[in-house]
């Protein structure tokens, strides 16, 4: 005698319940990085999500693949950011507006660049989704530069390197700048380079 087929609102309830239990892992994980929290435990995000240990590793096999989630969904936050269309008309203005764009990206990330540097040494992916950030936040400047400045190595790579996070992190962190002097540090420079 067959089986009875499965009721098809029991597994779409299921199958809610499994995404809804999914989503708010990664939430509670991402809230604990804001939070400056740089190494949650599994059972520390179980319980901000409010399930289950078993729960969390259901979903993810380790807390790697759980890392790689949070790094989906806080890269298109940053897409976002920096693939709105520019609202300035010409060269150095353009550039200028990239960096109240970037202002807000890097804001965004640093607390969790802050967990991948911690994490670096043990996960596979963290590294490889900073370099992919780089080479892309790269590739806007050399197409936002005025031709000249794009066109000299020197200065390109004077303004690829004032206008990285590792800079900003320096204005913030060790220099203790707030977001608009930081900002204001690096227009000043900007301008110096491009003029």
């Amino acid at each position: 005698m067959a089986e009875p087929l499965p009721d098809p609102e029991v597994a779409d309830g299921r199958r809610r319940r499994g995404m809804d239990n999914r989503a708010r892992i990664v939430a509670a994980m991402i809230e604990m990085v804001r939070a400056d929290e740089i190494a949650p435990s599994a059972e520390r995000v179980a319980a901000r999500a409010d399930v289950g240990l078993r729960t969390v590793f259901r979903h993810f096999q380790d807390m790697d693949s759980l890392y790689r989630e949070m790094s989906v969904v806080i890269e298109a936050e940053i897409r976002a950011i920096i693939d709105q269309p520019l609202q300035a008309q010409a060269g150095p203005a353009r550039v200028i507006e990239l960096i109240g764009r970037r202002a807000r990206a890097f804001e965004t990330i640093a607390p969790f660049r802050r967990a991948a540097e911690a994490f670096r040494h043990r996960s596979k992916f963290l590294g490889s989704d900073y370099a992919r950030l780089v080479t892309q936040l790269r590739a806007i400047l050399e197409r936002e530069l005025p031709p000249p400045v794009a066109g000299d190595p020197m200065k390109l790579e004077a303004l690829d390197l004032l206008l990285s996070f590792e800079a900003w992190a320096r204005l913030r962190r060790e220099q203790h700048l707030t977001v608009e002097q930081a900002k204001a540090v690096l227009e000043s420079a900007t301008r110096a380079i491009i003029a």
